[in-house]
């Protein structure tokens, strides 16, 4: 039996999965990022935890700026498809606000990497989420699902008049982000022991302080 001539038994390349590699070089550049600091991080290991190759990185980012950059706006809009999952519309007020507040926690607590991002982005004065294109993915389009919530809570008798949604949604992610971003802080000043059970107690009076402040009185 004759054999096949050698370039019809070579293989095929695989094709290269690009919108895989990216999700991989982002996931791997969060946790680089968050870790290790701006000034920390290094492109090689964000390679070795994606698996690919630094000129891949490279080839679809550019350098270790615009790696940062990339990875600041998908935190952003990890978040922003998270709150996207809220069926808000379909809650009662009280509930809807409620459900904002238990995402809010969980989504910190199960992505350090959030909070290391933002503190670090900050300690830069913002320089780079300045200049990052297409705002409109990583602003939230939870204001206005928030500021329906708020109306149809005044209109039922529940919630008082002249909460402002953008103000109000500072206050929840102000109460939600501090425990957990100051966590090894807070448990020694304090002594405090800040697991699961504190956490969810927690989360339980934020709802609590949330709802008996938009209260109609």
């Amino acid at each position: 039996m004759s054999s096949k001539p050698a370039n019809e038994t070579v293989q095929k390349r695989k094709p290269r999965d690009a919108a895989g590699s990216k999700k991989s070089i982002l996931t791997a550049a969060l946790r680089e990022f968050s870790e290790e600091g701006f000034s920390g991080a290094r492109v090689d290991r964000i390679a070795k935890r994606a698996g690919v190759s630094k000129p891949l990185i490279y080839e679809y980012f550019g350098d270790k700026n615009a790696v940062y950059a990339a990875a600041l706006r998908e935190a952003y809009i990890r978040i922003r498809q998270g709150e996207n999952t809220l069926d808000m519309d379909a809650m009662e007020p009280e509930a809807a606000v409620d459900a904002l507040v238990r995402f809010t926690v969980r989504h910190y607590r199960e992505n350090p990497w959030f909070i290391s991002m933002l503190n670090t982005e900050n300690l830069h004065g913002g320089s780079t989420i300045k200049q990052i294109d297409g705002l409109s993915e990583i602003q939230s389009g939870l204001i206005s699902k928030l500021g329906d919530v708020l109306a149809r809570g005044e209109k039922a008798g529940l919630f008082r008049t002249g909460v402002v949604p953008a103000d109000f949604y500072i206050t929840i992610a102000s109460l939600c982000y501090f425990p957990i971003s100051n966590k090894h802080t807070l448990e020694k000043v304090f002594e405090l022991t800040i697991d699961e059970e504190w956490l969810t107690r927690h989360t339980d009076e934020i709802s609590r302080m949330v709802l008996a402040y938009l209260a109609k009185r």
